[in-house]
């Protein structure tokens, strides 16, 4: 009868971490489903979204080079295998329900990567018997920045990270007391699979983590019972190696001027400032007395492993730099609290104080779940935005090549629509062609404007709100407004436009042109 009794609990806090979860990581759904059609998040998503779609019509096949951005040289990426698969395979069993099982496994493969964090959490938060589990459990299914890292619509490779990290990051505190194999393969896995996603993150976590042991935990890192982990963590590096055929870059530290006016124009490449009021929205007021709480554990001999500590501290200033960093500071921070909190004996004190101090992540979800009318008003534009763009686009599909030339963060989304090669992007490696994309907007001689389509062997030119296009090449390139940019012309008065440039399609949120390449 006791347990049937632990059964029905287990079974209970799983159905309610379950709906949590979702619940947030789907919040967005009506943005995403919309008239029968699927619609992601972001920009780069679309990108992955074309390369799962090359993967899923030829399967077996590794995407080292894109064809799809910075026409016609095309770039080498970044991005990796894994994540394009889980896509491919997500949508083979998805396949019997949806007509648009390609898109469709888009959509919710990060929910699906964020409940089996969430459900790892509470296997391993139960199995270590981690006191105030549910402080950790309830923070990972509202807090906004990882709700945002795996939230419906946006397939990226940071929902895969930040599995794979909180993974490694609990493995490897369990090995602290539990010096098992099965522990080791665990982290090897995690970590090798974290460093094949992306050799930026995970890498530094990784470096770390090896660097604290080399000087403090040197026998529980290469102890006996490391060894099978090690080899499978050497193994999965080696297939990685042997399938991508590459060597991992660097490029997000470039420092030439035209990188660095771009990285400004990207979220996750921004500075968080430590007054910055999103630090409450992403974690709660538990962030301010985290400091004491750590001071109070050491000074009790009851603190987390050396190492938490250290990436804890790493990872919030990596965020500073960088707001990408974010989810993984806060999925360590939520990892490490309730160690925090466990010297207090006073249960009741406890979660009254986390009520308290999730207002600020409450205040959010009450903003997003019932947004004023500003806010309504703008989710509805950016919807009937999408679908208009995606009409044109799906105007120059064809069997044959037809490049088209577009605003850079609009050119992921058309060449997924149309199935036709972009001159721009939003990657970093996209960024000769991107800036090809702005000055031709900026262009005041058509000669030179034509020059550029010429030389990108464009056929097709999207024309979108000028101010806005104006304005982000301008921080683009580093240069002012010039008074009469081509983009005003082919958006204000597209008849009045260049004879080369033929008036093909419009509608209320963009134009079609084709480029006839004479005067």
């Amino acid at each position: 009868m006791q347990r049937f009794g632990l059964f029905a609990l287990a079974l209970v806090e799983i159905v309610i971490l379950t709906a949590l979860i979702f619940a947030t990581r789907c919040a967005n759904y009506q943005d995403v489903f919309v008239d029968g059609n699927i619609y992601f998040t972001d920009a780069d998503c679309y990108a992955r979204m074309t390369r799962a779609r090359m993967c899923a019509e030829h399967p077996g096949l590794i995407i080292r080079h894109h064809d799809f951005e910075n026409f016609p040289e095309g770039t080498t990426p970044h991005t990796t295998a894994p994540l394009d698969y889980l896509i491919v395979s997500l949508s083979i069993l998805l396949k019997p329900f949806t007509a648009q099982p390609i898109d469709f496994a888009g959509a919710v493969v990060s929910p699906f990567l964020g409940l089996l964090g969430g459900w790892f959490l509470w296997w391993w938060s139960r199995r270590t018997k981690l006191c105030y589990r549910w402080v950790m459990l309830i923070l990972y299914g509202i807090s906004p920045i990882l709700v945002h890292g795996t939230e419906l619509g946006r397939p990226d490779h940071q929902s895969l990270l930040i599995v794979l990290v909180t993974i490694g990051v609990c493995a490897e505190w369990s090995l602290r007391t539990d010096q098992s194999r099965n522990w080791s393969v665990v982290s090897g896995i995690a970590w090798s699979m974290a460093l094949w996603v992306s050799f930026y993150e995970p890498l530094v976590l990784f470096v770390l983590l090896l660097l604290f042991g080399l000087t403090k935990d040197r026998h529980l890192l290469f102890g006996s019972h490391r060894r099978t982990g090690w080899i499978v963590f050497g193994a999965i590096i080696s297939i990685s190696l042997l399938v991508e055929r590459r060597v991992p870059t660097f490029a997000i530290l470039q420092s030439s001027q035209l990188f660095q006016n771009w990285s400004r124009t990207i979220g996750e490449l921004r500075h968080v400032s430590p007054l910055d009021r999103i630090w409450f929205a992403w974690a709660g007021y538990m962030i301010v007395v985290a400091p004491i709480l750590i001071w109070q554990s050491l000074r009790k001999r009851v603190a987390p492993p050396g190492f938490i500590a250290l990436l804890l501290v790493a990872t919030f200033l990596l965020t500073i730099w960088q707001a990408r960093w974010s989810y993984f500071f806060v999925a360590i921070f939520f990892i490490v609290l309730p160690g925090l909190l466990a010297p207090i004996q006073s249960r009741a004190a406890v979660w009254s104080a986390f009520v308290l101090s999730i207002l600020p992540v409450l205040q959010f979800w009450d903003a997003r779940l019932w947004p004023n009318e500003v806010a309504l008003s703008g989710r509805i534009e950016r919807r009937d935005e999408s679908k208009q763009l995606r009409e044109l686009a799906v105007a120059i599909r064809s069997e044959q090549t037809h490049p088209f030339l577009a605003p850079w963060w609009l050119s992921p989304s058309i060449a997924y629509w149309s199935g036709q090669p972009g001159v721009a992007g939003v990657s970093h490696e996209a960024l000769p062609g991107t800036a090809d994309s702005a000055r031709f907007f900026l262009a005041t001689d058509f000669l030179g404007a034509r020059e550029i389509l010429r030389n990108r062997r464009v056929e097709w030119v999207l024309g979108y709100d000028w101010g806005r296009v104006a304005h982000n090449s301008a921080l683009l390139l580093g240069i002012p407004l010039p008074d009469q940019p081509v983009c005003r012309v082919l958006d204000r008065s597209p008849n009045q436009g260049p004879r080369f440039l033929v008036l093909s399609g419009q509608n209320g949120t963009a134009k079609l042109f084709r480029f006839a390449d004479k005067l």
